[in-house]
């Protein structure tokens, strides 16, 4: 197959995508080479695609793309446990295993963690470490296109774990994106009680449609600060408050959220560089906690595929449409508007 071609997506900069001819990736040992059956787009690309790039993960030109299911097509040298024709959900990473974080069980903060991009391709290469580490089969009746969702809800299960949610808790949602609705959508199945905070008509809708108690739009508010300690016991606050946005003001107002004694969890990366001004009295005497989550591991990544094969967490709530490869530039474009969908399923093949 080394000397055929396929069609992928290829990032040249700022909202530059083509698709184009390219070689199909040679598969050396340890390694297997996916039929992508179909490719989800995110926040994370929709930022790559309106950047031209990603510090951590893309040089242009690339191919891009990270949330996949597909087949096996070929096997390389040395592979156990898959074979040709299975069905398979790769994750977007591996880490090393031997450095100090893995040694530290925060694998997620890996030295060497090792990225793959390229889903939006009719083929990808996946790594032998990837391969071994971060690669499934998906079970009968679970859909590609469920089993795509396993990276983000990996993500936000690493977020929730690791603000230590317990049953009963009143947790606030900042954010109607994606990941804050499977966010808030997590939060309700782990038994808590939450509040979503909004900002446009659709989103209030989707927020309630994913089980949120409360919604907050701050289009409709004076104060989202005042409206959401409103909807808490005493207005006292709540006990976690979760930022999925990625905006300075909306970190500021997950501090002013918060109970004393509550925790925060920065879950929404901010553009780099950006800095945030804290009420350190309030952090001090209130006995706040402040947490960050990043990226997921690969204990995260079963968590998330044994909640998508239980159809705890369904993908026909998240994806909203389905596209052929040719228009991918004009769906990140539409989404890039502010478009309605939550996630759309390109499919490479069409």
């Amino acid at each position: 197959m080394s000397s055929r071609t396929m069609t992928a997506a290829v990032l040249y900069g700022k909202e530059d995508v083509k698709i184009e001819r390219v070689p199909i990736p040679r598969v050396e040992e340890g390694e297997v080479l996916i039929k992508v059956q179909v490719a989800l787009t995110c926040g994370t690309d929709l930022k790559v695609y309106q950047r031209g790039y990603h510090a951590r993960m893309i040089v242009p030109p690339a191919l891009f793309g990270h949330e996949l299911a597909g087949t096996i097509e070929e096997v390389g040298a040395g592979v156990r446990g898959f074979r040709k024709g299975q069905r398979v959900v790769a994750l977007n990473s591996a880490p090393c295993g031997l450095c100090f974080y893995c040694s530290k069980h925060q694998e997620n903060l890996c030295e060497d963690l090792m990225f793959i991009n390229g889903a939006y391709a009719e083929y990808i290469k996946i790594p032998a470490r990837i391969v071994a580490k971060n690669m499934i089969e998906i079970p009968e009746g679970v859909s590609y296109e469920a089993a795509a969702m396993t990276e983000p809800l990996a993500c936000v299960i690493r977020g929730l774990h690791q603000t230590n949610v317990q049953i009963g808790d009143t947790v606030v949602v900042i954010g109607a994106g994606p990941i804050g609705l499977m966010m808030l959508q997590a939060a309700k199945l782990a038994g808590t009680n939450v509040i979503a905070v909004v900002k446009r008509d659709g989103q209030v809708t989707a927020a309630k449609k994913f089980g949120a108690d409360e919604v907050v739009q701050i289009t409709k508010v004076q104060d989202p600060i005042a409206a959401v300690r409103a909807l808490t016991s005493l207005g006292r606050g709540a006990d976690i408050v979760i930022e999925a946005v990625g905006r300075p003001q909306a970190w500021e107002w997950a501090v002013e959220m918060v109970r004393k004694g509550g925790t925060v969890n920065f879950f929404g990366g901010c553009a780099s560089g950006t800095k945030v001004p804290l009420d350190t009295n309030r952090l001090h005497y209130s006995e706040i906690t402040l947490k960050a989550s990043f990226h997921h591991t690969p204990e995260n990544v079963r968590k998330a595929f044994t909640l998508i094969a239980e159809k705890k967490i369904k993908s026909t709530d998240y994806i909203t449409g389905e596209a052929p490869l040719s228009r991918l530039q004009q769906v990140l474009r539409h989404m890039l508007d502010r478009g309605s969908e939550i996630k759309t399923a390109i499919i490479p093949g069409h």
